[in-house]
Parts: structure tokens; sequence; C-alpha cells
């Protein structure tokens, strides 16, 4: 900025707080026109290298803003405060300015700088290595941006997810992004820094893909712009790449020659000191100037003076006669401003508000529908162990086939609302894949034999026993792809292939691939068939029913794990769904260490146990209270939290099984009030868990474990058996 522009700024920044002087608000205004001052002072230092000063009247400013609680001010300098630190790769201070400026911003409800804060967090988080919260920051600007059509932040932002694509190793769809970046770079003024760092990017995607012609045109096309713009650094990045690329080639003259070259502008950079020049060093820093017109600092000082002089009396009598006119028009502008960002934020909260009362729909349907089955499997179950006829048999295994099957639909909903609202994590831990795909199959195998399918597996006997990754992931993606092929063939084949793709000390590529002989898929199809409620036509959904979510449930869980799911098929001929995962290999000496844990159950020691039974449902009481006493085992019940209280108050218990949605006080403030008069007392949440219950803040509450309804009656009699003995309750 010149010295005339920053007089203009501080002319028009003086008249603004007369102004609003007359509203008895001086005081206030002082201290806003002293963080301007400092921000500007800020942005000087910045230019001339100057940054331990930088960062000092940084952070004065944002102590005067929250002196006088001025939000704007304060995520305006916080955000100045994450770029500074962000240059100077302090990545920690860096990541707690950021983070406090996305909390602000987002209270303010400021889109554009929102989205700006977005990408210098996911930029520190890239940097950092912690690539799934860059992905995910990344994917948030560009969510705002795409509202907002701002193509310029948009491009930054492509440019960001094509350089995390790079480091996951997935140059194909890093070089997609840059493509999508240089589009608008490469059409626009001002950009040719991002343009050349987006070539010089795009040419190391080429190389990971072999394709060495290509990569050594786009580093040479980022050399040319590099050094017609003066941006030094990226100009020695495009030297030694190319030294490199020649000497990978064989082409060892051309490698020296540039490595000449390099070594050179290297010697000479380094002499200068012009490392953080903030045009070539780092220009997401260009945001700290508000004015836009940093290259007019290098206007010569000797024409100064006088034109100060003159700027200044012009600006002031200018200032006097419109004054009014001005504050007419300015105020004219604010209004529509207003308008137009009442509009779009009544737009954005509809739309939270449409996303909030599906999760909330889904979640409270999921709900009350376990509720009734956890009915309709434990009567089932009760009845099947009653001797029944042949004929009742019959009848009683349609009742439980039918039964799960709606209990897989319930829980496909419930996985999706979860997947949606960010609630699940991948977990880390050991396991063997070959029992766990053996027991998907074990478990289809019967629905397969009554369409005539039969399940054939091709497992590479290389891959070791044991890995380290989700294994509950592995076996719901298995689930969903298998019973996909099995629903759409009839008399046909099902093959499932597991290949290894490489592998090294600490970690192992596999390739899966689920493949039939069924009805097949459109082209058209294809591409929205990984979508929610999407299957291949109205009369697929009549013939082969489900709800299509099952392989919108895949996709989602393998980009969980950075992967993909990709199909190739033929209508009338089958179709092949096939994916590649990353998992850790478990060395011998670590083998021991992590062993899954068995449990047991021993009905021996649950005879003679007194249980408390906590539900307000008639017939789930008397559903519990049948499977428990079958096992010999008492039982009492309470209809609600408040009995419950008063009866562990008064009487001895060895364990409770308590319900969370209970009339009164709930199952979780009714274990509170326990817990301050009981702590020894077994207590475990019956209940059917949903998306909106924290399973962390069961445990908090003094549940003892969760037993999640409905249940399969082995793991509710494990899960109370060794609840039992971990309390000492049993020897």
């Amino acid at each position: 900025m010149s010295l005339i522009s920053r007089i203009l700024l501080f002319t028009l920044i003086l008249c603004c707080q007369f102004s609003i002087g007359q509203q008895n608000h001086n005081d206030t205004y002082k201290v806003q026109g002293q963080i301007d001052s400092l921000y500007f002072k800020a942005f000087d230092n910045v230019q001339q290298t100057d940054y331990k000063t930088t960062l000092e009247n940084l952070k004065k400013a944002k102590e005067l803003a929250k002196s006088i609680n001025n939000d704007e001010k304060l995520a305006q300098n916080t955000s100045a405060l994450a770029l500074v630190y962000l240059m100077l790769n302090d990545l920690e201070n860096a990541s707690a300015e950021s983070v406090e400026a996305i909390k602000l911003q987002r209270e303010l409800h400021n889109s554009e700088e929102l989205g700006k804060s977005y990408i210098t967090y996911a930029t520190i988080n890239l940097n950092a290595g912690d690539l799934p919260t860059a992905a995910r920051y990344f994917t948030e600007a560009e969510t705002i941006f795409l509202i907002t059509q701002d193509d310029a932040h948009l491009a930054r932002v492509y440019l960001g997810q094509g350089t995390l694509h790079l480091k996951n190793d997935k140059p194909t769809a890093a070089i997609l992004n840059f493509q999508r970046a240089q589009d608008y770079f490469s059409n626009n003024a001002n950009t040719g820094y991002w343009s050349a760092k987006t070539l010089l990017q795009t040419a190391k995607a080429q190389q990971a893909l072999k394709n060495t012609r290509k990569a050594e045109d786009y580093a040479t096309q980022s050399l040319i712009l590099s050094q017609n713009k003066n941006f030094t650094q990226i100009e020695l990045e495009c030297l030694s790449f190319l030294s490199n690329l020649a000497k990978s080639n064989g082409n060892y003259e051309k490698a020296y020659s540039l490595f000449q070259e390099f070594y050179a502008k290297q010697s000479d950079f380094n002499q200068k000191g012009d490392h953080v020049n903030i045009l070539t060093a780092n220009p997401p820093l260009a945001e700290l100037d508000p004015t836009g017109f940093r290259a007019q600092r290098r206007i010569q000082a000797s024409k100064i003076t006088t034109v100060l002089v003159i700027a200044l009396f012009t600006i002031l009598c200018l200032l006097a006669l419109s004054l009014y006119k001005n504050n007419n028009l300015r105020a004219k502008a604010n209004e529509l401003l207003q308008i137009k960002n009442s509009e779009l934020i009544v737009a954005k909260e509809n739309a939270e508000k449409a996303s909030m009362v599906k999760a909330q729909f889904l979640s409270t349907i999921t709900h009350e529908l376990r509720t009734p089955m956890y009915a309709v499997t434990g009567l089932t179950h009760l009845l099947m162990e009653e001797n029944p006829t042949e004929e009742q048999k019959k009848h009683l295994d349609s009742l439980k086939f039918s039964g799960e099957y709606l209990l897989s639909l319930i829980n496909n909903i419930l996985d999706l609302n979860k997947l949606e609202a960010n609630k699940v994590e991948v977990e880390y831990t050991s396991f063997n894949l070959k029992k766990r795909v053996d027991d998907v199959i074990f478990a289809l195998t019967g629905s397969a034999k009554e369409k005539g399918n039969s399940l054939d597996l091709d497992y590479n006997s290389s891959i070791p026993d044991q890995l380290m990754g989700d294994p509950l992931m592995v076996s719901q993606i298995l689930i969903n792809l298998i019973g996909n092929a099995n629903k759409f063939t009839r008399d046909g084949q099902i093959f499932i292939r597991i290949e290894l793709i490489s592998q090294n000390d600490n970690q192992i590529y596999l390739h899966f691939e689920v493949e039939d002989t069924g009805e097949g898929i459109s082209k058209k199809k294809q591409k929205n068939i990984f979508q929610n409620f999407t299957q291949g036509s109205v009369q697929i959904n009549r013939k082969f029913g489900g709800t299509g979510l099952g392989l919108s449930i895949v996709r989602r869980l393998l980009d969980l794990q950075n992967s993909s799911i990709d199909l190739e098929s033929t209508l009338g001929k089958g179709s092949k769904f096939f994916f590649d995962l990353k998992y850790n290999v478990v060395k011998d000496q670590d083998r021991e260490k992590i062993k899954e844990k068995v449990y047991t159950i021993d009905y021996e020691i649950l005879k003679g146990r007194r249980v408390l039974v906590v539900e307000d449902n008639k017939i789930n009481q008397m559903i519990t209270r049948k499977i428990l006493e079958k096992n010999n085992m008492n039982c009492d019940v309470a209809d609600n939290g408040e009995i419950a209280v008063e009866k562990i108050r008064f009487e001895e218990y060895d364990l409770v099984l308590m319900d969370i949605h209970m009339p009164g006080i709930s199952g979780t403030e009714a274990t509170k009030k326990i817990r301050q008069f009981n702590e020894d007392i077994p207590i475990l949440a019956l209940t059917a868990v949903t998306i909106d219950e924290n399973i962390d803040d069961f445990y908090l509450a003094g549940f003892t474990d969760i037993i999640p309804k409905p249940y399969k009656m082995e793991e509710f009699f494990s899960k109370i058996s060794k609840c039992l003995k971990d309390q000492d309750v049993v020897p």
C-alpha cells in the first residue's frame, strides 16, 4: 500500500470516527481506531520481514478487541496471527489461533472469512501430517465457497485437496483437482503464484504416474512462470525437480546443468536473505492486506511529499462537502447488504434445520422400531425353547427370519445416520481377517442356498494371520456387498476374492473383489448406485426389495479409511465391486500382547442371583423376566427410575438392568442417584441406543456396561456374566 493510500484510508477512518462520535461512542471507536492502526502496522512489519514486531502488534490488537468485546476485530486479528504462525512454520500456535478464529467466525455467521480460516486450518494440518483433518476442513471450505460462488478461494481449495490426494498416494485424483484449480488461475490476473504452484504439483503427480514427459512439461511451464514473476522459492523447487527427473531418466548432463543453475540461484537467494518475501514465500498472507494495493508501496520516495499534501487537502475538501450524501449512500448500501445477508442466513438456517430434522427423525424412528423388535425377537426365542411342534417351528422360523430382516433394515438406517453425523470413527485393533471373512460367508450361506447361489472364496494364503485395523468395518462392507450380490442373483455364483497387492515390515495393501453373475447394472444407473436410497429401478425394488442403503454405507465406510469403491457391470451378465484397503501388520513379538478377549458363559454362577429389571414397557418386562428366570435367576421389576432408586436403597440386588428412556426420570438420571449411595452394584444399560446417545456419557453417568436392544441371548448372558465377575459379585 502506498503512503497516499494509507493517508486516504487514515482520513476515512478519522471521518468515520467523527461521525460516530456524535452518537456518544467516542471511547469505543477510539479503541477500534487503535486496533486498525495496529493491524496496518502489522502488515507493514510483515513487508519489512520484522516478524517479531508483527506478532506483537497483532497480539496487542487482539487484546484491545477483547477489551471492547468486538468479536469481528478479534476474529480478524486471530486469523492474521494464524497466517503469520503458519508462514513461520510454528504449527502449534498456528493451529491454536486458527481454531479460535473458526469458533469466532461461526458465531458471527461470517461465511466468507470462515471459509478462509478453514483453508488455513486445513493447510496447517496438511503440513503437520494430519491428513484426515485436513481433508475434512478442505471439504468444509469447498461447501462454503460453492454456495458463495467465490471461485478464487474455491481454486485454492482444489489446490489443497490435490496436494492432499498426492500425499495419500492418489495421483489421478490429485491431477483432477489440480486441473480444476488451474482452470481458474490461468484465466485470472494476480494469480501467477498459485498458477506456478499448481503446475509444479501437477508435475509431481504426473511423475507418480510414471508420465515422465508430462511431468517435465508441467514443471517447465512452472519454471518459466516463476522466473518471469520472480517467484524465487518455486523456481528453486522446479530446478530441483527437473534435475532429479533428468537424473532418473539417465540424462546426467542435463541433470548436472540444472543442478548448477539451482545451486547458483540458491546461493544468490541466501545472500539476499529474501527467504520470507511475502509475495514469493507465502502468498496466503496477502489476506493480511485489507486494501489489496500492496504493489503501490514501490512508489519512489522523492514524489511522496508533494503528492501527499495535495491528496490530503483534496480529500478533506471532498469529505467536508459530501459527507451527508456519502452517509446516505453508505446507509442504502448497508441496507441492501443486510437484506442479502439476511436472505443467505435464512437459506442457510433452513438447510441446517432440514438436515437436523432428518437426522432427528431417523434417530427417533430407529429407536422406536428397535424397542418393539426386542419384543419380537425375545418372544420368538422363548417360544422356540418351549418344544414347539414341527408346524409351529416352521412358523417360528419364518417369524425369526422376518424379524432379523427387519432389524437389518433398521440397522442400515441407523448406520447411515451415524455416518452422516460423523459419529463413526475408525478403530485400530488386532484381528484375523481370514476368520472375519469366513464368519461373514458362513452367516450368508443359508440365504445364498435358498436362492440357489454358491459363495466361492479365493483368499491369498500369503496374507498374515494378524492385522491391525477396524474389523467391524470390513465385516460391514463385505456383508453389504455379498448380501447385495445375493439379492440380485438367482441360481448363480458369487465370487469373493482377496489379493495381496504389496507388503513391507509395517503395512500391507489388499485388493478386495465381490463379483456375481446376476442382473447387472446399466451404465446410466451406475453413476448414482452409491447414493442413499438408490436402486437400479422401481421394478428392481419391487422384485428384490431392500432400502438401497447398503452401497451408500459401503462407500462412506471406505471414505473413512481413505479408500474408494469401483464398479464394473454389464446388464444380464453380472457385476463386480472392488476396492483396496491398507492395514498395519502385527509383528510376531506383539501378537501375545494384543489377543482378542473372549468371554465364556458359566450359567452355573448365575443361578440364584437377584436381578432388578428397570423397564416401563410391560411386554419387555415380561420377556426379560422370563429369559432370566429360565436360567434360574431371581428377577424383580421396577416400572420407572424413581421406584428403582428406592428399591436399591432398601433391598439387596446382585445386578441391575436399566432401561434409558422412561417416564419421569431417565435411566441415566436414576443411575446417577444410585451411585450417590451405592458405588459397587453392577448397572447395565439395556437400551436401543440411537445416534443422539454418546456411549461415553453412559459410563460417566455410572453404568458398568451397555447391552443394546434387541440382542442375541449369548451376548446378553456373556455381558451379565462378565459384569458380575469384574465387580467381584461372583468368584
